[in-house]
């Protein structure tokens, strides 16, 4: 019995554990479309971005408060594929509960350019949609987490 309960409970913290779910350019659409109804911020980030790193923590307390509200927050690691051990890491620590992701796309440019043409790949970056899916606005590079939370108010 005790054996039992030792299994059930290893496999309920494995179960809560985050992981990376490899997404790319079709997956991203699939991504968004799945979030139909609720505002969603996806967040880029890379365990080697130290602004990205930063406002990981404010992004978590900010889609808390507002969860509720219709609120998303969706945080795909730029990291390469042997680095995922330390974006996992960086993700427990800062208490990211919701659907995390690696960005592995084919072509680079071909990704980012089906985000945003203006993109181009840096980091941190993050991108805004409506309860329809529709990107609303783009963030690229550091921005205050208030400029954030303004633009998400708005939409719910």
């Amino acid at each position: 019995m005790k054996a039992l309960v030792l299994l059930c409970a290893l496999a309920a913290a494995a179960a809560a554990q985050p992981k990376l779910t490899p997404v790319d350019e079709a997956g991203y659409t699939k991504l968004i479309a799945a979030h139909k109804g609720r505002v969603v911020l996806i967040d880029f980030w890379a365990t080697w971005c130290k602004p990205c790193r930063a406002e990981m923590p404010e992004l978590v307390k900010l889609e808390a408060r507002l969860r509720a509200k219709g609120f998303d927050l969706v945080t795909i690691s730029a990291d390469e594929a042997d680095a995922q051990a330390g974006a996992l890491k960086v993700l427990k620590e800062d208490g990211v509960t919701g659907p995390t992701y690696w960005k592995k796309a084919a072509d680079d440019d071909k990704f980012n350019d089906s985000i945003d043409p203006k993109w181009g790949g840096a980091l941190p970056a993050v991108f805004l949609y409506d309860r329809n899916g529709k990107k609303v606005k783009s963030f690229i590079g550091e921005t205050p987490v208030k400029d954030l939370e303004a633009a998400i108010t708005k939409l719910l």
